[in-house]
């Protein structure tokens, strides 16, 4: 049964994503503000398809507080690649450059607002990322991070990536760590099984610390919810 709800899932959200993203075109005309409301969106249909096809349905303990922040989040899954756009409240997000060079959906990930990563480059990528990350904070607006780098399976504890780090002491901003246990019900592959996908946001850590404090304190946030 969870085959056939999987099936009628992609069936939907990718072809609704495609209309999205010539909605996308449209948006774009009337300034930025209307993309990232279109986003929003966008996210709230992947949300109520996941609750009502896959029978997957989020809890959020806790608040993103406001203002200019990273928020370093866990990564078992792409539902939680959605549903902090709205968690967070339409933040800027890093991810990794391929992504946002996909054709259309790319173009609308940068109207929208990302910082890409070409995970190849070294001290240049790193570079990037922190100027990008200060136009952002510049701006008023949160930037997410996804740590460990890469999607993990629930239950493993990697160590953070590097950049974590320098992007972190290049903004001076405090952290608002997110654990997720999304990577039980939606693993890898086309099954995706119900139930209930928790979001613990961590208490804030404050700017100016060491990095193997911040790396330390980090880690062990985003994995608490790692039972």
């Amino acid at each position: 049964m969870q085959l056939i709800r999987s099936i009628i899932y992609a069936l939907i959200f990718y072809p609704g994503t495609a209309v999205f993203v010539a909605a996308g075109a449209v948006a774009s005309l009337f300034g930025q503000h209307r993309t990232r409301a279109l986003v929003r969106t966008w996210t709230d249909f992947h949300n109520r398809l996941c609750q009502v096809v896959l029978g997957i349905d989020r809890r959020v303990e806790g608040e993103i507080p406001p203002g200019a922040a990273l928020i370093a989040v866990k990564h078992e899954a792409m539902y939680e690649t959605l549903a902090m756009v709205r968690i967070a409240e339409t933040p800027v997000i890093v991810l990794k450059r391929e992504l946002s060079q996909i054709p259309f959906f790319g173009w609308l990930t940068r109207q929208y607002g990302v910082i890409p990563v070409d995970r190849g480059a070294g001290s240049k990528a790193l570079r990037t990322m922190m100027e990008a990350g200060r136009a952002a904070t510049a701006a008023g607006r949160a930037v997410i991070i996804y740590p460990e780098g890469t999607r993990v399976p629930h239950g493993t504890t990697p160590p953070l990536q590097s950049g974590f780090a320098g992007l972190y002491r290049a903004l001076g901003l405090p952290v608002v760590p997110v654990a997720v246990d999304s990577g039980r019900l939606w693993p890898r592959g086309l099954v995706k099984h119900p139930g209930t996908i928790r979001f613990r946001i961590g208490e804030t850590i404050p700017a100016g610390l060491k990095r193997e404090e911040i790396e330390a304190r980090v880690h062990a946030a985003i994995n608490a919810l790692d039972d």
